[in-house]
């Protein structure tokens, strides 16, 4: 819901607001038509008058710096800005007083796009780079820097147009630094803003900030909204990176992006910003340019499932979401290490047999779940295969057993217990709800937790027969397997059985 409620009707100045596209932290947008002709653009209301007096002193700093940018804004790539109002209306309090941005109406954001089951990859996806790479390299040449790059922050307008938009957070350097309030985007941030110190100025920005934004964006952009860093919310993301940047994790991006691209997104999402520096963002402009004129690499890897079919079954489970979650009867230890290491999304291998017991409408959210892993041995057959382990494909499925001394209850098609989805659950299913008796949500649940119980064994030097290992782990813990060297003997039965029904749907 918008944030600031503006009646459709309204006039402001020449302008009469229609229906609401989006809000932000301090604002809403209005699309608007301009009164005497009826040409479309749209409306950024920004108030401070919800915040105390504080706040409302550096909030108004930042209002009006924005305006002031916004204004002087002149280039292809940065949405334009026609005309900023006061609002004068004694009528409606709730009203008087903002500051409105009359701007270039956008078709939609290029987050829409992602969150509409883009695909692979979002469509257009290079020129879209190239051209947040030349409105970002604009921002830095005139000595200024975003500070809030993300994916609903690049507007597409009509005729293939492309802007880098809301420039609330936009800070002027100072040297080699700006500084703003501690806000931002937490899937977007360097892992350094969360360790410099805020000081009576604010927090520290550089440069660096918005390469290594771009980096997570192009990500997100070539492989349809998959982000580079694992986890189910955007602060375990966060946490990932953190991890990343400490050297307790390696970088992990999703195999279908072109080498090249592979490379540049890398450079962008070196662990520091001195190690970062060394990419500019003229040359991070320059090279995207030319990576659009360049052929793509086979990738090492191609999900063997056809593209078509993988466009459809997105779209079918485009509520489908990715939690970071431990499996049944696994121990808080994995909790504990998936919290500060989380999995990464990536692509699938191993397409759902045609004729099988696998239900239809589950076929979706077993894809969607194990294209949440870069690790080639999650697959949807390996998935439906313990689904089918686990409770026979029954998402009422209920059973008591007892795990180191511990009578425990687990429920749902995946079997979790209650617990352990309550700390690491999502929606699945677009209903609003976070409920491991639904079928999407358990399912979207097993893919990133399975993709974990991999990258721990493989790390610790475990490579054979990892869809075995994998599954043991999913009855045990990670910790349980790798002392063990193996598949504990208390789960033989249960990986036979999984790997049973692995052959049956490899056929």
């Amino acid at each position: 819901m918008p944030s600031i409620r503006v009646p459709v009707g309204y006039r402001v100045g020449q302008w009469t607001v229609k229906e609401p596209v989006g809000a932000g932290s301090w604002g809403s947008v209005y699309a608007v038509e301009r009164t005497a002709d009826g040409s479309p653009a749209a409306i950024k209301f920004l108030r401070t008058d919800l915040l105390t007096p504080g706040q409302r002193t550096s909030m108004e700093a930042l209002v009006t710096d924005e305006v002031r940018f916004a204004l002087e804004a002149d280039h292809p790539h940065l949405v334009r800005t026609h005309t900023v109002l006061t609002v004068r209306d004694e009528l409606r309090p709730e009203l008087d007083g903002l500051t409105a941005l009359v701007m270039d109406r956008a078709e939609q954001s290029l987050q829409d796009l992602l969150a509409g089951g883009a695909g692979w990859p979002a469509p257009r996806a290079r020129q879209v780079l190239r051209d947040v790479a030349a409105g970002l390299a604009h921002l830095h040449a005139r000595g200024r820097i975003h500070g809030d790059l993300k994916p609903a922050n690049v507007l597409l307008g009509p005729r293939g147009a492309v802007w880098l938009a809301d420039f609330g957070l936009t800070a002027e350097l100072e040297g080699t630094h700006a500084y703003v309030l501690p806000l931002g985007s937490l899937d977007h941030v360097p892992p350094e803003w969360w360790t410099e110190r805020t000081g009576f100025r604010g927090t520290k920005l550089r440069p660096t900030a918005d390469v290594w934004a771009f980096g997570v964006l192009a990500h997100q952009v070539l492989t349809g909204g998959l982000h580079p860093f694992p986890g189910a919310t955007a602060r375990a993301r966060a946490l990932a990176a953190q991890t990343y940047a400490r050297g307790g994790a390696r970088l992990r991006l999703d195999e279908t992006v072109p080498e090249e691209w592979r490379r540049l997104i890398a450079e962008c999402l070196r662990p520091d910003h001195v190690s970062r520096s060394r990419l500019t963002a003229g040359e991070l402009a320059a090279r995207t340019a030319r990576l659009c004129h360049v052929p793509d690499r086979a990738p090492r890897r191609r999900p063997t499932v056809l593209l078509a079919v993988c466009a459809t079954l997105l779209t079918a489970a485009a509520g489908t979401g990715v939690v970071l979650a431990t499996g049944a009867g696994a121990g808080p230890e994995d909790a504990a290490a998936a919290g500060g290491v989380p999995v990464r999304p990536a692509t699938p291998t191993g397409a759902l047999p045609a004729r099988s017991d696998i239900p239809p409408a589950l076929r979706p959210h077993i894809v969607n779940a194990a294209m949440r892993c870069p690790e080639r041995e999650v697959t949807p057959v390996l998935i439906a295969a313990m689904l089918k382990a686990e409770s026979r494909f029954d998402p009422d499925a209920v059973r008591v057993r007892t795990s180191n001394g511990i009578r425990m209850r687990e429920y749902g098609i995946a079997m979790w217990t209650p617990e352990v989805f309550r700390a690491w659950s999502l929606d699945g299913d677009g209903d609003g709800r976070k409920d491991y008796m639904s079928a999407p949500d358990a399912i979207a649940a097993m893919g990133p937790f399975l993709c974990y119980l991999d990258q721990q064994f493989k790390e610790n030097g475990l490579t054979q027969d990892l869809p075995a290992l994998i599954a043991a782990g999913y009855r045990t813990s990670a910790r349980v397997i790798t002392e063990e060297r193996g598949v504990p003997a208390r789960t033989r039965p249960y990986v036979a059985e999984v790997q049973e029904y692995l052959a049956e749907y490899s056929r």
